[in-house]
């Protein structure tokens, strides 16, 4: 499996080139925005680390760039506490992020955790199609439509939209939703599901309330 890392900090990219290395991926370097970019949109890779804070073009700029020609899986690398950069990186299309400094291992969890989901609901065989009113959502290409017209989702829009799909009409609370769509536990005080469902809302234009929001309990598809 190949992984790009984009972080201007040679020596820790480096390490953690190293330490990847030794769980198994294979890991492409870049060590600022404009090179990051371009390795991303490469093809070459499953999954991309960002760091936020680099030269040229920092990782919220890269990201922006990126998601306007490329669905691959991001990571985003944040400053501990940073909730606004946090924040404008899930709304850009990062599928997950992970606060510096972190572990190693924290790291490998939460690219395991992203590679897995791709990986799996890519995997299905069944050529099944979920409907609810003009939502349509093909869970083995991983694409949905509205109303006939193909939605620009990122790999966790994908993921939640699909939840709530299969469960259409009833409330599916924010932990199933973090577990099954981010493949993590929801933290306290973690709004990454409320981000990026403002999104899917966004992407459905001006019927954003075909999406329920339960206030205290997590969030409802309209099943029309």
């Amino acid at each position: 499996m190949k992984l790009l890392l984009v972080d201007d900090d040679v020596e820790l990219a480096e390490m953690l080139k190293d330490y990847l290395g030794q769980e198994g991926f294979e890991v492409g370097l870049a060590h600022d925005g404009e090179a990051g970019v371009a390795a991303a949109l490469s093809g070459q890779y499953a999954l991309v680390v960002l760091d936020v804070m680099m030269p040229r073009m920092n990782g919220i700029e890269a990201l922006g760039r990126i998601r306007m020609n490329s669905r691959v899986p991001v990571l985003m690398l944040t400053a501990k506490g940073d909730d606004l950069d946090r924040i404008t990186g899930l709304e850009l299309g990062a599928d997950d992020y992970v606060p510096k400094p972190c572990t190693p291992r924290e790291l490998v969890a939460r690219i395991r955790a992203i590679l897995r989901r791709s990986q799996v609901q890519a995997s299905q065989a069944a050529a099944e199609s979920l409907t609810a009113g003009p939502l349509t959502v093909y869970p083995a290409k991983r694409s949905a439509t509205w109303e006939g017209q193909p939605l620009d989702l990122t790999s966790t829009e994908f993921n939640l939209l699909e939840v709530l799909a299969r469960h259409a009409g009833r409330v599916v609370g924010k932990a199933e939703l973090s577990e099954s769509g981010l493949g993590r536990p929801l933290a306290r005080f973690d709004r990454s599901v409320d981000v990026h469902m403002s999104s899917v809302r966004q992407k459905l234009g001006a019927d954003k309330d075909f999406i329920l929001t339960v206030r205290g309990k997590g969030y409802q598809l309209v099943k029309e």
